[in-house]
């Protein structure tokens, strides 16, 4: 008898085991989709065109925001990537605890694919939009409204699917 109930625990264990494995680690739920972007206020650079809130909600073309940081690989890993989603979107980005110099550098080596970018010196912005790590991208309808948040970075996989969500827009 006590075998029967090590035996029940360790299927039903088995069995939320299971279940969990389905389900994709990279998929983290935003409480923002479908809704306006949130308040942001970011800080000014120097060597860059910057941007607000206002600047997303005039424009009523599909655009993209990406939070990255000069100092974060996985941001460098994607970069190619947004390089190739510039050409037919615009991205604003959001630097995370970044300065004008180390950007300034990065993307005269690698390619500059922001049409604006705002500093987040204090992470308040991050925390507004609920990033979670970097990068993070979010892609913005006509209305300023958050259709898609795609967490970690744009691999060459994550473009098709990315461009079957703004050609539906």
């Amino acid at each position: 008898m006590k075998y029967f109930f090590l035996v029940i625990s360790l299927v039903i264990i088995s069995f939320f085991f299971y279940k969990g494995l389905e389900k994709d680690p990279s998929i983290i739920p935003s409480n923002l989709i479908e809704k306006e972007i949130p308040d942001f206020k970011l800080n000014k650079t120097k060597l860059f065109p910057f941007f607000k809130k206002l600047d997303l909600l005039e424009s009523k073309d599909l655009k993209i925001v990406n939070f990255f940081a000069s100092w974060c690989p996985p941001c460098k890993v994607e970069h190619p990537n947004l390089i190739k989603l510039s050409e037919k979107f615009p991205i604003y980005g959001i630097a995370k605890k970044d300065s004008d110099n180390k950007i300034y550098n990065w993307l005269k080596k690698s390619g500059n694919p922001f049409k604006a970018i705002g500093l987040d010196n204090d992470g308040s912005a991050s925390i507004n939009w609920g990033v979670y790590g970097l990068p993070e991208t979010f892609l913005i309808n006509g209305d300023g409204k958050i259709l898609y948040k795609h967490v970690g970075p744009i691999t060459k996989k994550d473009l098709s699917k990315i461009f079957k969500i703004l050609a539906r827009e």
